[in-house]
């Protein structure tokens, strides 16, 4: 159901219980809630693919791969043992090549959602790849975040896709400055959403998200912690777990914005309203998702 015209809903679990999340069944396995693809990470910044990894899985995703520069592939297979790690051929300045599309296409089929972008450097081979690759994940749900949202520059996107700018990755991407962006995030939102033909989740201190159809939503209970390093990296991959269990991509985006606002809550309880981690937030997802799909089902 689409909240139309120029100005948002609430995001509220009212509105989280017309998207209830899939349950598998007594006797359902993990092929059942679905396997995520994360393709994330760089010499420089190796734990943006660690937290997005992590938080697909904490929301519930029953099996995740992890494609990685081969610099930093290595070290992730230790860090996450619960994942296939893939790693991806890369230049002498660290920029992928682009044969490394060939280790993403024998994947395609078996993926349900695919997550690009967290941490990665060298913009050009980035969306190259991206671009190149897409045509393989039609039938899955792709979530582009940080540099990977660049493809757009070179005009729409024609399948289910979930982009999550913050004002700034907003401004660079429309040609707006971001003082506008932050003016009227909803403007920026909606258009966005229309003009790229994606779900899109702007990330602020109220989080707008717009989808291609006109639906706009506006989420006001984010923590002030949650404005840290890594924090949005957390966000695209618990976007991901979701649309790997089976949510599409307005749902998945709506209830992964709600829980990584929950988890932050929670910590801030926890620890005050500033300090805490990104890496803290995904052991805090189980239980959000939890507590907000409680508390939905008790509104619909």
């Amino acid at each position: 159901m689409a909240a139309t015209g120029s100005r948002p809903k609430r995001l509220t679990p009212a509105v989280l219980a017309r998207w209830p999340l899939p349950k598998p069944g007594e006797d359902a396995d993990k092929e059942d809630r679905g396997h995520v693809l994360i393709v994330a990470g760089s010499v420089e910044m190796p734990g943006a693919a660690l937290l997005a990894a992590v938080a697909a899985l904490r929301a519930g995703a029953g099996k995740l791969t992890i494609a990685a520069p081969a610099g930093i592939a290595y070290g992730l297979a230790f860090s996450v043992p619960e994942a296939r790690v893939v790693g991806l051929p890369q230049a002498r300045s660290g920029a992928l090549l682009a044969r490394g599309g060939d280790s993403l296409a024998a994947l395609a089929a078996h993926v349900r959602a695919l997550v690009v972008g967290p941490g990665m450097q060298h913009e050009r081979s980035i969306v190259g790849l991206v671009r190149a690759q897409m045509p393989l994940f039609s039938h899955a749900t792709v979530v582009l975040d940080a540099l990977a949202m660049s493809v757009v520059r070179d005009g729409a996107l024609d399948q289910p896709v979930v982009m999550t700018p913050h004002a700034g990755e907003m401004a660079y991407l429309s040609g707006q400055s971001k003082e506008a962006v932050c003016e009227d995030p909803v403007a920026a939102a909606r258009d966005a959403a229309s003009r790229w033909n994606a779900c899109v989740a702007l990330k602020g201190g109220s989080t707008v998200i717009a989808s291609p159809d006109g639906a706009l939503w506006q989420f006001d209970d984010g923590a002030a912690g949650l404005a840290t390093s890594g924090s949005g990296d957390t966000l695209a991959g618990l976007i991901g777990g979701l649309a790997a269990r089976g949510l599409q991509p307005l749902p998945a985006c709506a209830w992964g914005v709600a829980a990584h606002a929950s988890a932050g809550a929670a910590l801030s309880r926890r620890h005050g309203p500033l300090g805490y981690l990104a890496r803290e937030l995904a052991a805090e997802l189980p239980a959000s998702l939890h507590a907000l799909g409680r508390s939905a089902s008790h509104r619909g």
